[in-house]
């Protein structure tokens, strides 16, 4: 006598589209970005708790007011708005692509595919000028009794509160070693050289020292520097995976790939990653431009 064996399923669902038939790569995508979110998110967090407990933070008008080709202008947050427009609209250019894969459209991808890659590297060259700005835009800070000039670096942060006790300013200028002084004065008076004004006597440039002009600050928290860095630079690599990533996309659509495939499911996973990339920004915005 033979026995029958019978399986019994369970219908998860019954009605309409069902939610469980979500594509595997997809999935994953999703599991990634979510990994990717609690990263992020403990990164900021942890800069929150350090903000927030000291009792002088630098004023994100001040450090960020520069714009290239504009000078000395003061101009607060402008040239960061402008890279955060841009990584915007590459956003908007990533679901055109997305849209044109769904309606097998090749030269649309290829296009909006384009355009988005040319978004993500004007972000990281904006991203490139504002590090070296930074980095190399010498400022003068009341160190140690005497006057330096630094810039932003992990471990420089001059952004610290102005120095209004113009007696200590005074003594402090006396005490500046000599390629300092060239320094101090070279910063704001173009008129004479390094090379004359390394020949000029102490007495002589600490005359040309407008310290009123100068604004000079204490040395700010170096924590800033840190996670500033830190955490820009982390998103900075996420917006160039998301540069090649395209990149490769681009390529086997131009090779007819996903055309091949009947789908185009490698593009709404990219996009789903430069849409979390651009999200992030949002927050990297606030915590650091903003706040």
């Amino acid at each position: 006598m033979a026995n029958t064996a019978t399986t019994h399923q369970t219908k998860w669902w019954t009605g309409g589209k069902s939610p469980f038939n979500l594509e595997y790569g997809k999935l994953m995508m999703w599991y990634f970005l979510m990994s990717d979110a609690f990263t992020f998110g403990a990164f900021l967090i942890s800069y929150g708790s350090i903000r927030f407990s000291q009792n002088f933070w630098p004023d994100p008008n001040v450090v960020f007011n520069a714009f290239p080709g504009a000078g000395h202008a003061n101009l607060p947050l402008a040239f960061v708005s402008v890279m955060t427009f841009i990584l915007i609209i590459s956003s908007v250019t990533m679901v055109l692509a997305v849209h044109a894969g769904h309606k097998g459209d090749k030269q649309g991808v290829i296009k909006w595919l384009a355009w988005t890659i040319v978004g993500g590297l004007a972000f990281l060259g904006c991203q490139a000028w504002e590090w070296h700005h930074l980095i190399t835009g010498e400022h003068a800070v009341l160190v140690d009794g005497q006057l330096a000039m630094i810039g932003q670096t992990t471990t420089g942060n001059p952004w610290g509160e102005i120095v209004e006790n113009q007696a200590a300013l005074t003594a402090a200028l006396n005490n500046t070693p000599h390629d300092v002084l060239v320094n101090l004065v070279h910063s704001h008076d173009h008129s004479h050289s390094v090379k004359e004004l390394s020949a000029m006597p102490d007495q002589q440039l600490r005359g040309m020292v407008n310290l009123a002009e100068m604004h000079v600050r204490e040395k700010g928290p170096i924590a800033f520097g840190g996670y500033f860095f830190g955490i820009t630079g982390f998103h900075g690599f996420h917006v160039f995976s998301g540069v090649v990533i395209n990149i490769v996309m681009l390529i086997m659509t131009q090779k007819n790939v996903f055309q091949n495939r009947g789908h185009y499911l490698m593009i709404e996973k990219a996009g789903l990653y430069w849409h979390f990339v651009d999200l992030v920004w949002v927050f990297v915005f606030l915590c650091f431009y903003l706040i």
